[in-house]
């Protein structure tokens, strides 16, 4: 990672000053209380990024940041929640009524509003910053999941702190459309992590809510799967096949409908995207769950009303038109 600041070398109470100012830009307007006033203060920032996803790492000594409802009021990232991956000591976290204690190989999300973090001796921790509503979609409202950690002793949050991490190391290697692609990957992981979570210990009167969310998220990091279908959902989030169907139907919702409106939707961002467009849309259509690109262009077309070719130059030409529009100043 890039090395983006350290006190090393400063002055105590300069490096400490220093070092809320960053936090305050990097992260929100936060208060910042040394737990260690009489020893050496150390903080140090390194940055990465890996396509669309902006990760820090913080080490620093013992601090108590709180985000005060003022504060969170006033910062302009409202659409966007982080997620903390504990590397090293230990801390805590309070928001939405949940404390939670982090240790190394542990999760948990934050959102951009009143909480607390407080850090111990010699922390370290990733932050990545990611669109609220890629969470929300699949899981529902953060106040759900904020400030529930996620033990390094679940698996899911096993292969999600090893895939960052080698994601992060590995970050040169890849062309800008890998990057990408790794990047949804890893946001995915983040995402089915959270919906097991949520399945521990929850009231049963909201059961029913978290099997389907755990299926929605299971849907969206396997659409490319084309053995993925009702059947292979349920067991795959535990329950019988006729329980999960009544739980999508309570919603006004049929779980192959979900399955193939998920499908098309990602193959149609991925049409439009730039980024793609050197992609064959055989090949798109294979990465997406379908069985053959005849299969594809006639969901699709039945969907969307033209068929993938159609879509995939349309976008691009409206996008090359938007563009032209940029350049000539007709679009503020």
């Amino acid at each position: 990672m890039q090395s983006l600041f350290s006190t090393e070398g400063l002055h105590p109470s300069t490096g400490f000053k220093l070092w809320r100012e960053l936090l305050g830009e990097r992260l929100v307007p936060i208060e910042v209380e040394r737990l260690d006033a009489d020893g050496p203060f150390r903080g140090k920032l390194d940055i990465a990024e890996v396509g669309p996803l902006h990760i820090s790492r913080l080490t620093q000594s013992a601090l108590r940041c709180e985000t005060t409802p003022t504060a969170a009021r006033r910062h302009d990232r409202a659409g966007m929640i982080v997620v903390l991956f504990k590397v090293a000591g230990m801390s805590t976290s309070v928001q939405d009524g949940r404390e939670a204690v982090q240790r190394p190989g542990d999760m948990v999300v934050l959102d951009h509003r009143p909480s607390v973090l407080t850090t111990h001796e010699d922390s370290q921790a990733l932050f990545l910053e990611l669109p609220r509503e890629r969470l929300e979609r699949v899981l529902g409202s953060t106040r759900l999941y904020t400030g529930l950690s996620l033990s390094a002793d679940l698996a899911s949050t096993q292969l999600t702190t090893c895939f960052i991490h080698e994601l992060i190391r590995v970050r040169r290697q890849l062309t800008p459309d890998a990057a990408e692609r790794m990047a949804a990957i890893g946001v995915d992981l983040i995402v089915a992590s959270l919906a097991e979570r949520m399945a521990q210990n929850v009231p049963r009167p909201i059961h029913g809510s978290v099997v389907v969310q755990r299926a929605k998220a299971f849907v969206e990091a396997n659409l490319q799967d084309t053995a993925l279908d009702p059947p292979h959902l349920a067991a795959a989030v535990g329950v019988s096949l006729r329980r999960l169907q009544e739980l999508f139907h309570e919603r006004g919702q049929h779980i192959s409908d979900w399955i193939w409106e998920r499908r098309l939707a990602v193959a149609a961002t991925r049409l439009a995207d730039p980024a793609c467009v050197h992609l064959p849309i055989g090949t798109l259509a294979y990465g997406c769950g379908f069985i053959s690109q005849s299969h594809f262009a006639r969901r699709f077309k039945h969907h969307h009303g033209m068929s993938p070719r159609e879509y995939r130059y349309a976008a691009i030409l409206n996008g090359r038109e938007y563009r032209a529009a940029v350049a000539s100043h007709r679009v503020p």
